[in-house]
């Protein structure tokens, strides 16, 4: 599909928060589309102009794919009414952008079905390749940085120990990474990727000898305190030197296994990245980019506190922000940015360093419409062959969806809502929780499920169901610690992830009350709550190393148990979110 000659208009109409350059294609055909879209010019060309391309959170999507932008995204006490907590039309308001366009469909939920089906799907390393490879060849010496979140969440990334993700990203030509659920594959399997195939010495052809530097000051054995990985990476680009830092996800030991990275800490480390920043500026660094996998307001506190960074590639959070956020600190002003999930973007940040200084600067956020990028012929050559030996397992047809099925967003999401449903009905529980991912593909009503876009949802490598009795005081408990996680007025004690998915159960949550104090009135098919009373809860996706020992399914099973049941269609999900209280008027609700 291509945009009409009316869509195309639209997008001229929203061109400037783009920054592209569109005005001279007003009167082109439909064809010319992709073209004018992707003309983005850089600020300049020769010395002193340096340009990053910048990708995070694929979760391992090579192919194209659907992906609904979240309808509530709630920023609490300072956070309220600022990016990345805005929603729908408020976040296309803050961007100059036009409802009813590409970018708007991009950028938010609205309207998310129709546009999805007008627009097409988004993503997938051949149509990303294209674009790389198009904004290389206009900026010469670029950077293509990878935030991490890559070698997880397909099926194919789980059954090939990620090797699939690791082939495409040299593939690709990426840089730079850092990362976060490249650590639940263990601290060998990451080792034996960045010390072998990342230096260049495994693989086939031209990707076999494309080296990636994988950086994260964070990291440090547990012992001596020794780093796993190198902080930094300084490269000359256009004749400046630039400091490329990592900032690995601080709390992955908290959110996933411990055991999977036992012999190694991580954490925030203000004092320390600090001590590399001077270091890098020492040894000569005109700019410094930090590349982190934080979270956006980790990321927007870091920068307030730390000297001499000129910017921040931020991902985790999944936070598709169109503009760079200028945040002031002691040393002068750091930009934040964070460039979305899956494969459906690849921002832009360009510099010009005049005496060793940011002289101005440029940012874009593209989106990736495949149907307007042309699939680069190696890397879809690369991903057949991946996905040839499990084609067949991948495209199994499980049921047809009646209704949308997505995940994003702060309380639930209809994917995670039929995750519970199955974990319930299948195993007899009274209540089912599912983790708060941001991960997971979009399935529009009508369409297929198969084993691929179930696997979408739920590759990990510690997949396995459970079935706990716990008493209604513990089940209060639980819910109190995610939620303080996810509304502590402070970012630093942000730990990751979205409010646990809850099936059977309703509550209140009040997101501004103290910790301890934000759930109540718990009830069970209208009935309150018991706090000495055991109840029977499902889960899946345990952090505890016992539960792989204990006989369980994995999650994949169980739904696939359940959708096979159903008679072949599965009916729209009435969706379980708590009723919140106090955020009438918040931008980050629709």
């Amino acid at each position: 599909m291509n945009l009409s000659k009316r869509e195309f208009m639209q997008v001229l109409a929203a061109g400037t928060v783009a920054g592209m350059g569109l005005a001279r294609w007003a009167d082109a055909d439909a064809a010319t589309a992709g073209e004018a879209l992707y003309e983005v010019p850089p600020l300049g060309r020769g010395a002193g102009f340096v340009s990053f391309l910048h990708m995070t959170d694929c979760h391992a999507q090579l192919l194209p794919i659907h992906f609904r932008e979240p309808s509530v995204n709630l920023g609490v006490g300072p956070m309220a009414g600022q990016i990345p907590h805005l929603v729908g039309e408020h976040l296309l308001k803050r961007a100059g952008v036009a409802p009813g366009t590409p970018l708007a469909h991009a950028y938010t939920y609205l309207d998310f079905e129709a546009a999805a089906r007008r627009y097409g799907k988004v993503g997938g390393f051949a149509h990303l390749a294209t674009l790389v490879k198009r904004l290389k060849a206009g900026r010469p010496g670029a950077l293509l940085l990878d935030g991490g979140d890559t070698w997880q969440g397909s099926a194919t990334s789980l059954w090939t120990n990620a090797q699939d993700m690791v082939d495409a990203c040299k593939a690709l030509g990426v840089d730079v990474m850092t990362g976060h659920w490249e650590f639940t594959y263990g601290m060998k399997r990451v080792k034996e990727i960045v010390d072998g195939d990342f230096k260049g010495e495994k693989g086939e052809g031209a990707a076999a000898r494309h080296r990636v530097d994988f950086v994260a000051q964070n990291v440090k054995t547990t012992d001596f305190g020794d780093p796993v990985f190198p902080p930094y990476v300084i490269k000359e680009m256009a004749g400046v030197q630039v400091a490329i830092v990592g900032q690995a996800f601080p709390y992955t030991p908290i959110a996933n296994p411990r055991y999977m990275v036992a012999e190694w800490e991580f954490g925030i480390q203000d004092e320390n990245l600090q001590k590399v920043v001077d270091e890098a500026r020492g040894k000569g660094a005109q700019l410094v980019v930090v590349l982190s996998h934080n979270g956006m307001d980790v990321d927007l506190k870091m920068a307030s506190r730390v000297r001499g960074v000129d910017a921040i590639f931020g991902g985790h959070t999944h936070d598709g922000v169109p503009v760079a956020v200028p945040v002031g600190n002691p040393g002068g002003t750091t930009l934040v940015t964070n460039a979305g999930s899956n494969g459906k973007f690849l921002a832009v940040m360009d510099f010009e360093v005049k005496a060793g200084k940011v002289a101005q600067w440029k940012y874009r956020l593209l989106p990736v419409f495949a149907n307007l990028l042309p699939a680069d012929g190696q890397m879809q050559a690369l991903i057949d062959k991946v996905r040839a030996p499990y084609k067949a397992k991948l495209e199994e047809k499980l049921a047809v969806t009646e209704g949308l099925l997505y995940r994003r967003g702060s309380f639930n999401g209809s994917w995670d809502q039929l995750i519970c449903d199955a974990l319930m009905e299948v195993q007899g529980a009274d209540i089912a929780f599912s983790p708060g991912f941001r991960w997971g593909t979009s399935l529009l009503s009508g369409q297929t499920i198969t084993r691929e876009l179930l696997m979408d949802q739920v590759a990990v490598t510690y997949p396995y169901a459970t079935l706990t009795e716990m008493r209604g005081e513990m089940i209060k408990t639980i819910l109190e610690d995610v939620a303080d996680n996810l509304f502590n007025p402070d970012p630093y004690y942000q730990q990751g992830g979205d409010m646990v998915r809850v099936g059977g159960l309703e509550y209140t949550m009040d997101p501004l009350a103290r910790m301890g104090a934000r759930i109540g009135d718990m009830r069970l098919k209208g009935r309150a709550i018991e706090a000495g009373k055991t109840y029977k809860v499902a889960g899946w996706a345990p952090v505890a190393e016992e539960a792989s020992r204990a006989g369980s399914k994995p999650v994949w099973d169980v739904v696939e148990t359940w959708l096979k049941s159903q008679g072949g269609r599965v009916k729209p999900r009435r969706i379980n979110t708590p009723r919140l209280l106090g955020m009438q008027g918040n931008p980050g609700m629709a």
